[in-house]
């Protein structure tokens, strides 16, 4: 499979300054949760349709754990925003002098115009010169934010069960922390994915995506210029509209790319630990080396055979923490 990464060559951010409110950390509550017991699996791909990061497969063993049976939804992070006032990354206007300090010295100050708050809107070319270039269907369009996914004047009115998006990796993190939970390691993520199916390709087990009746929220058709909508959506679902996995865990393949709390590394498999790994120390990504990155796992409604077939429950990408996209949220776990 090509090695093309649908987060990589991204319009760049003119980032915020990362900073976040003080959010106290709340008790959890496991309404809503399933507890998946742990055990041991062999991660990564074990066949030949993997990208090179997904190599080698490995052993692994996770702890038992609680995991959202959904993604985080409008509905639950509007209740968080009601009781602390916390503002998404989307939503803030970027900080110039903190910016610096994360670019290369003598970087020069982009204009005001720039400078505003705004997110990644997913915006569909009537045509596209290769598909490594991700900047012909993303663009950063002010105001867009959680509330605003399409931008000013758009809203979230009559989708409070859609996954929040346009939603930062620190986001997330804040998130998790009023709610008593965290994010789950990448290790946790896949076993959860895999739903007592050991090395089959897919949440629902071997059988394509295209065969069958619709299995996830994805992209049939010529990407990303016609979507057929064969899965009955042309952008994004609200949860719980297909069958849920062997653990009961829904859209953990589509929909939404799903925060996990690793850091990337392209050749982490080489060196994982066997028990409970928790991500590497730090980022890299040889396809952008300057840019410190998380994963996302799990697919979006964007995601086509074509493409990234980030549907596969082996399959890795990797965001800035800062950026936020119209097809990027996420689920929490807890120990506890």
């Amino acid at each position: 499979m090509d090695s093309a990464s649908c987060e990589s060559n991204l319009p760049k951010r003119f980032g915020s300054g990362l900073d976040t409110v003080g959010i106290a950390e709340g008790k959890v509550d496991h309404k809503g949760m399933v507890f998946i017991s742990g055990g041991e699996f062999l991660m990564g791909a074990g066949d030949e349709a993997g990208r090179p990061d997904e190599y080698p497969q490995h052993k692994v063993n996770v702890n038992g754990f609680w995991m959202d049976a959904t993604e985080v939804t409008n509905a639950s992070f509007s209740q968080f925003v009601k009781e602390t006032g916390y503002k998404t990354t989307a939503e803030r206007k970027p900080d110039w002098e903190e910016m610096k300090k994360q670019l290369p010295p003598g970087t020069p100050k982009p204009p005001d115009s720039v400078l505003v708050a705004a997110s990644l809107v997913f915006t569909p070319p009537k045509s596209i010169s290769n598909l490594n270039d991700a900047s012909q269907w993303w663009s950063w369009k002010k105001g867009a934010d959680w509330q605003h996914p399409h931008g000013t004047g758009s809203s979230i009115k009559g989708k409070e069960n859609y996954p929040v998006v346009h939603i930062s990796w620190d986001d997330a993190q804040a998130y998790c922390r009023w709610a008593g939970k965290r994010l789950p390691t990448e290790a946790e993520w896949e076993f959860a994915s895999r739903g007592k199916l050991q090395n089959n390709l897919y949440p629902w087990g071997n059988e394509e995506i295209t065969k069958g009746k619709p299995k996830a929220n994805t992209w049939q058709g010529n990407f990303p210029i016609r979507n057929t909508n064969w899965d009955g959506f042309s952008g994004l679902a609200a949860v719980k509209q297909f069958r849920p996995n062997g653990y009961g865990l829904y859209d953990m393949a589509g929909n939404v790319w799903e925060w996990c709390s690793d850091w990337y590394r392209a050749d982490y498999y080489q060196t994982a630990p066997i028990e409970n790994p928790q991500g590497p120390s730090s980022s890299y990504d040889p396809m952008e080396p300057s840019v410190p990155k998380r994963v996302v796992r799990g697919g979006s409604f964007m995601c086509n055979a074509s493409y990234c077939s980030g549907y596969r429950v082996t399959s890795r990408m990797k965001t800035s923490a800062d950026t936020g996209l119209e097809h990027t949220g996420f689920r929490c776990v807890s120990s506890k």
